[in-house]
């Protein structure tokens, strides 16, 4: 079993920032593939980015690309999502998401662990 915790969440007027950090524990955290997923209220939910286990592999959804930046220190067992020029459009509750996976981590809704969010909220 993992165990994943997420923190940073809050609120921040648009063109601001957050990170948001996610710890896991309970399973070698190198091993794992690693993401973020958010959902707004009414919306279904959405890939955000991921990392594979490595760290050297990326992904980001297309409406994040050049504003979020993920990454991971698999020493502290936590993965990380720097969050800038944030817009309205981001509010959402975050979530932190882990999987022995990678080739379908940003399509796959059955993952193999979950987070129970963070909230964003920005304001216009």
């Amino acid at each position: 079993q993992v165990q994943l915790v997420e923190s940073g969440g809050g609120l921040v007027q648009a063109g601001g920032s957050l990170r948001l950090s996610c710890a896991a524990s309970g399973r070698t955290f190198s091993t794992l593939s690693m993401g973020w997923f958010r959902q707004a209220p009414g919306k279904e939910r959405e890939f955000v980015a991921a990392v594979r286990w490595g760290g050297g592999t990326t992904d980001y959804a297309g409406s994040v690309k050049g504003r979020f930046t993920i990454s991971r220190d698999n020493a502290k067992n936590t993965v990380y999502l720097q969050m800038n020029k944030l817009k309205p459009e981001d509010t959402a509750v975050y979530y932190c998401a882990a999987d022995g996976g990678w080739s379908t981590f940003r399509s796959s809704g059955n993952l193999d662990y979950w987070g129970r969010g963070t909230q964003v909220t920005v304001s216009s």
